[in-house]
């Protein structure tokens, strides 16, 4: 079972009639006891050391798996490949087409409503301006019949005060009369 020398197999005497035999007894105790124990190491070995096992297992389900997944994985970049390249010669055109037809109409819309906004803004000054304008000349209207009316105050108070001043005397004349037509009733 070991690779050194000639082996003897275990439970086996060397063969009668061989020469050299009576050295091979006296030398045979010692050789045997070390075949044999080089014999026991190796099933010993083969029976309760696994690791030459595992690792060969382990070596193969690494190899299955990786070589599942890499054909998983050339998969999956297969199809994203094709996708990129439908992508690129179908779908990215068909936007660019869309988005340029789209945009043509948009910026003339833009453009409409630009126009319709400046129009409405100068409209919108125009009107602002008209109304500063009539207010402006309100205003002045305003002032100049205020200052009118502040020159004219001195003679329409006067006017006043005089009007008062006759109704008063008339009032102190009528309760003047009042008085002697009460006097005389006051004889009684």
């Amino acid at each position: 079972m070991s690779g050194a020398g000639t082996e003897t197999p275990v439970g086996c005497e060397a063969a009668p009639g061989g020469s050299g035999g009576k050295k091979r007894d006296s030398l045979g105790t010692a050789s045997s006891a070390h075949l044999i124990i080089k014999d026991l190491g190796e099933i010993q070995s083969r029976l309760l050391d696994h690791r030459p096992v595992i690792q060969g297992e382990t070596r193969y389900f690494v190899k299955e798996f990786e070589e599942k997944r890499g054909l998983r994985e050339m998969r999956v970049l297969e199809n994203l490949k094709n996708m990129i390249r439908e992508t690129n010669e179908h779908t990215v055109p068909e936007c660019r087409d869309a988005m340029e037809s789209s945009l043509k109409d948009v910026l003339q819309r833009l453009q409409a409503a630009n126009d319709s906004v400046r129009r409405l803004q100068e409209k919108e000054q125009e009107r602002r301006k008209m109304y500063n304008d009539h207010l402006v000349a309100s205003e002045k209207q305003h002032q100049l019949q205020w200052e009118e009316l502040m020159r004219e105050e001195p003679h329409r108070r006067a006017a006043v005060d005089e009007e008062h001043r006759r109704a008063v005397e008339r009032l102190r004349e009528q309760y003047a009369e009042m008085e002697k037509d009460l006097s005389k009733f006051a004889t009684f």
